[in-house]
């Protein structure tokens, strides 16, 4: 059989059964400091689809920088086909200042397909998009809440694409949301370009979170059993979970100012009307109730207590049929249970 051909990325060449960190030039800062965003290729020795996990696109988004730590500890990639390009901290300039944002204060995930020689988040975009993404057949992109939100494990996709729809569906998280393809953003340019893309969202920005970690990394690995990249496991525990798809959703905004008690946690199965948490002022004489928008699931939510009108508080998903909000708020404590089970044993603690 021929020798699998090295897989190449910008200056560098992995060869079939190596690892190799690429450091890919950024920018020079104002203090002569080269900045360079961290690639980790590790390229299998048979034959196999290319997949690229990524996070940080915003900088302060960093459950995903613990998910493909572990990813990249697990053993079982000695066995790997195909080839995996993971990129911890895409928005180096973000993570370093702990923001969501560029310095010029721009969404990098606004800022695809980019250009060579538009501002610095159409650059990052345009290095980003050309030298990696393009080099790949299947994106799994990390994310969590921005700050001061928390996200309940999910997947958004595109489901037009039936090959993303089926990662999605290996993903195995219950919650799946049907999302459409936001202007400027890594999922459009990659569904562009004819690379399946699902996002994973969990957790809350500047928190390592362990459920949301441990979600991820289980669901990042069914996927690359899915594709055939990694082994299935010789003896199979319980299958994947079912995951259920909801086609709108909807945040739940604050009607006035104040300060914000949540009596609704993430996951919670809510009817239309319910009420999911309480504004009051200071001395509690003008309260009102924050009520759920329809039937449906809690799948974010807002965790600082001071609001102004008009902000976002509760996300509600809304399914179909209301049967399966229920099921999937049902599927939640056996979901979690179900990964100690699933995942590969390990020496380290988890993180409390």
């Amino acid at each position: 059989m021929a020798r699998r051909a090295p897989f190449r990325i910008f200056d560098a060449e992995v060869q079939p059964g190596q690892r190799m960190t690429v450091d890919v030039p950024l920018a020079q800062l104002y203090t002569h400091t080269q900045l360079h965003m961290p690639v980790q290729v590790v390229h299998g020795r048979r034959d196999g689809p290319v997949l690229l996990v990524s996070a940080a696109l915003h900088g302060d988004e960093i459950n995903g920088v613990e998910v493909i730590r572990r990813l990249l500890r697990l053993s079982t990639l000695r066995h790997l086909a195909g080839t995996l390009v993971a990129v911890p901290i895409v928005n180096v300039f973000g993570f370093i200042h702990r923001s969501r944002y560029l310095p010029d204060r721009r969404d990098l995930n606004r800022c695809f397909p980019g250009t060579e020689r538009g501002s610095l988040g159409a650059r990052t975009a345009y290095l980003f998009k050309t030298g990696i993404v393009e080099r790949c057949t299947h994106v799994i992109d990390l994310h969590t809440a921005a700050i001061h939100r928390d996200n309940l494990p999910q997947i958004r996709v595109n489901l037009d694409n039936a090959d993303a729809a089926e990662m999605a569906q290996a993903f195995g998280v219950p919650l799946t949301l049907n999302s459409g393809l936001i202007e400027g953003s890594l999922r459009a340019a990659a569904d562009e370009a004819g690379i399946p893309v699902i996002t994973y969202e969990a957790g809350e920005a500047l928190r390592f979170q362990e459920p949301a970690i441990k979600a991820g990394l289980a669901g990042t690995v069914r996927v690359m059993r899915h594709l055939g990249m990694l082994p299935q496991r010789p003896t199979r525990r319980r299958d994947a979970p079912q995951s259920y798809v909801a086609n709108a959703s909807q945040w739940a905004r604050a009607e006035q100012d104040g300060i914000f008690r949540t009596v609704s946690p993430l996951g919670t199965h809510v009817k239309q009307g319910q009420i999911l948490g309480y504004i009051a002022d200071p001395f509690g004489e003008q309260e009102l109730p924050v009520r759920a928008p329809f039937d449906g699931i809690v799948v974010g939510r807002n965790n600082l207590p001071l609001v102004n009108e008009g902000e976002a508080l509760y996300h509600v998903a809304r399914y179909e049929q209301a049967a399966r909000a229920e099921r999937v708020a049902a599927q939640w404590a056996a979901y979690e249970e179900g990964l100690e089970g699933e995942l590969p044993s390990s020496e380290e603690p988890p993180i409390v």
